[in-house]
């Protein structure tokens, strides 16, 4: 019974585990489900993942202003996280745009039939 709580908070977690959107067809979301099937999943490895989701060591250890904005480049960081931004944004855009092409390719194909 403890193992079926364990895969049923397991499965809770990767359900609301956010998308990569870098990396469409590899997510962890999908690691954690086929995970909670696994018939020797304990309650410490659920309880890290949790851990991992709400982002306890980031609260438990947080950065101070010198770290994330060393003297000698002091914009690092935020120019890095911009940047991912950036990515992410080309990334969705990609995406809609795929769709887009795909339907209209579909759409041409139909015609044809």
């Amino acid at each position: 019974m403890v193992a079926s709580k364990a895969a049923q908070k397991l499965s809770s977690i990767a359900s609301s585990w956010p998308v990569d959107p870098f990396r469409p067809n590899i997510q962890l979301k999908n690691f954690l489900i086929h995970l909670s099937a696994h018939p020797k999943l304990t309650s410490e490895a659920v309880q890290a993942t949790q851990l991992l989701r709400d982002n306890a060591i980031q609260k438990k250890y947080a950065l101070s202003a010198k770290t994330l904005q060393p003297a000698s480049m002091p914009r690092h960081y935020e120019r890095l996280v911009e940047g991912y931004r950036k990515k992410c944004k080309r990334c969705r855009e990609t995406l809609v745009e795929g769709l887009f092409w795909s339907m209209e390719i579909t759409m041409k194909y139909q015609t044809f039939l």
